[in-house]
Order: C-alpha cells, then sequence, then structure tokens
C-alpha cells in the first residue's frame, strides 16, 4: 500500500471533451517490481488527449484520465528499475510498455515505440495479463514501466520538458531519421502545438533552411519569430505551390485533416524529396494521392510515430545542449476542463502545460 491516493480528472463519455471531464480517484496498474510512481508537477496537454476524450481513433475505455506528457518526482521505484532513483525527476511520454523481449525485432533494436506484440499507451490502453489500466498525467500520481520512465536533464525547466514528451519527440524522431542537418531545406505543415517543435527541432538539428507552411498569414509573424527562414500561407498566398516547387528536401506533416491539400505538398518536394505524416486524422483517411506525383519526382512518402526511451533521451540532451525553448502557456491543474475547450478551439500558442499546484509552483 502506499500513503498518496491516484486522482485525477476522469474522462466519462465523450462529452468530456466539452469541458466535462470529473475529478475523481482511479485504480492504477498493479504495482510490479518493474515500475515506477510518479508525483506528478507537470502534464503537457497534447492533441492525442482531445482524441481520446472524444472517442475519435477508437472506442475509449472510459473512464479515461488522459494525459502523456508528464513530469515529476520518483516517490516509488521498484527493485528490478536500475536507472531511477526515488527522488529523480522524470517523465513519462505517450508509451507506457512494449513486449520487452530480446526476440522481439523491434524491443530488441531500441524501437519499442513499432512493437507490435504489447503496445501499451500511457492511458487509455488495457494492460496484460490482468494488470489493469493505464491512466495519464491529468492526475496527482502516475504509474508506469520504468524502461519508460527517463530522467529529465539537469538545465531543462519541467514546463518546458513535459511537451517534448510526446509533441517534441513525434517530431524530432522523423527529422533525425530522415536526414534533417547541414544544406537541408525543410517544410513543416501546420505550425501549432506539434509544428512548432518541428520548426525548433529543424533548427536544432541543423537544417539549412526551415519553413514553416499553414493556413492563414497572420501566424507569419509567430512562425519567424521560432527561427524559420521562411512561411508560406496556404490559403492567403496565391500560387503557393507552383512559386515553392520543388524546394524542399524533407516535409514533416502535424495536420490531422483529410482535407489539407497533400497533392500541392508533395509539389513543394525536390526530386527524391521525402514526405513524412505525423498528423492523424479521426478515421485515420488521408487525401488521395495521384502516382505521377510519386513517380516523377522520385519522392517517398512515409509516416513516422512517437519515439522510443532512447530517441527521447537524446531529444532532452540536444534540448539542453541547443537551448530549444518551446513556447508553453502554463495552466493550474484545477483548471483542466478550461484548458482543453481553449486547446480545441485553438487557442494555445503553443503548448498549453498543466502544472499540478500541489507539487509544483505555477
Amino acid at each position: 500500500m502506499t500513503d498518496y491516493k491516484f486522482e485525477g480528472w476522469l474522462g466519462h463519455s465523450p462529452e468530456s471533451i466539452n469541458g466535462k471531464m470529473e475529478w475523481g480517484s482511479f485504480e492504477p496498474k498493479k504495482w510490479t517490481e518493474d515500475d515506477v510512481d510518479i508525483e506528478i508537477s507537470h502534464c503537457g496537454i497534447c492533441g492525442s488527449d482531445l482524441h481520446m476524450l472524444r472517442s475519435g481513433w477508437a472506442p475509449t475505455p472510459y473512464p479515461c484520465c488522459v494525459g502523456h506528457e508528464i513530469v515529476g518526482k520518483a516517490v516509488r521505484v521498484g527493485k528490478n528499475v536500475k536507472d531511477i532513483s526515488v527522488g529523480d525527476r522524470v517523465g513519462v511520454g505517450a508509451q507506457a510498455r512494449s513486449c520487452l523481449q530480446p526476440d522481439c525485432p523491434e524491443c530488441s533494436t531500441g524501437r519499442e515505440n513499432y512493437c507490435a506484440r504489447s503496445n501499451v499507451g500511457t492511458y487509455g490502453s488495457i494492460y496484460p495479463n490482468d494488470e489493469g489500466k493505464s491512466y495519464g498525467g491529468y492526475a496527482n500520481y502516475n504509474r508506469t514501466n520504468g524502461h519508460f520512465v527517463v530522467k529529465i536533464p539537469e538545465g531543462l525547466p519541467s514546463e518546458d520538458a513535459a511537451p517534448m514528451l510526446c509533441g517534441g519527440i513525434t517530431v524530432y524522431a522523423p527529422l533525425k531519421d530522415n536526414g534533417c542537418g547541414p544544406g537541408k531545406t525543410v517544410g513543416i505543415v501546420g505550425v501549432g502545438g506539434l509544428g512548432h517543435f518541428g520548426v525548433l527541432f529543424a533548427k536544432a538539428l541543423g537544417a539549412e533552411k526551415v519553413i514553416g507552411i499553414s493556413r492563414k498569414a497572420s501566424k507569419k509573424d509567430e512562425v519567424l519569430k521560432l527561427g524559420a527562414d521562411q512561411y508560406i500561407a496556404t490559403d492567403d498566398d496565391e500560387g503557393w505551390a507552383k512559386n515553392n516547387a520543388r524546394s524542399i528536401d524533407l516535409i514533416i506533416s502535424t495536420v490531422s485533416s483529410d482535407k489539407m491539400p497533400l497533392q500541392q505538398y508533395l509539389m513543394l518536394l525536390k526530386v527524391n524529396g521525402t514526405y513524412i505524416q505525423v498528423g492523424a486524422p479521426d478515421g485515420g483517411n488521408l487525401p488521395p494521392i495521384n502516382a505521377f506525383s510519386l513517380l516523377m519526382s522520385g519522392i517517398k512518402i512515409g509516416g513516422s510515430g512517437i519515439g522510443s526511451p532512447s530517441e527521447i533521451r537524446q531529444m532532452l540532451e540536444l534540448a539542453v545542449e541547443k537551448k530549444v525553448k518551446p513556447w508553453v502557456q502554463k495552466r493550474p491543474l484545477k483548471d483542466a476542463n478550461q484548458a482543453i475547450v481553449d486547446m480545441e478551439a485553438g487557442n494555445a500558442r503553443y503548448r498549453y502545460v498543466l502544472v499540478n499546484e500541489k507539487h509544483a509552483k505555477l
């Protein structure tokens, strides 16, 4: 037994997306000696939280406590966990478990985020072996397998580290995996919560030129202030696809819409360029792609999902080294309902971070 209670904001139905989560207690997964309990100080609000609250991607196993950008203090550490100690400042991203078997092609090569055998999300997932459900970070405490708990390095404020654990890694991993670096021109489609990290990390990885691509010209000054070298407003810049054709080596698309102008985005790629989709629309559908747009430029289309624990550690170290500073707005945990309503309305610039005032100062 512990001397602390697991309580948090629970969604009980798709209506919870409308600011109708309810505070209550929950039963965390059964304790094992592979686990870590975390006293939560900060939790970022991620677009995934909204999808899960409304049952957008698949039926949500209510009640559900969302939040998978968790930072706090380790207060209980299982005997089998070697690199975390009680008192350490730690974080948890979007994944809470994989099979971790030595014969797993993914887990054995540091790609746990792609494990097909047993992939448990930090919230809204059912653990195997009758261990219970996973509950996320809009809460006082979290329990997660120690393999997926990472130390937060010195020099990185908790409110900055939290949104990197899903939002940051979701764009850092495909940037790194697809050759972002010196001499490369990188386009970031959708400069919102995810996309603003795309601009920041493309710059941190040394891209020669970073182009922000969003719908409205009104975002231009903000995106350039983030560090982008150029901005394309697809609603407002006439002839934008033709005027910028074959100018980009790598595009990371954070947009979650089946109505995005995908064909025009592909026109922006240089010969042998790469387009990587990281945004996940409700239902998963993307606009149709004309085969000739692939053939005539020799371009590649792919996807990327979050990142592994080792990639998260690399990203956090790079963030310290390059002084990556996300744009965050802190909100008290007690106001989580209003914060998700504001997030749904598109008001975040660019990430909301909930601060648990029992465990940290706002």
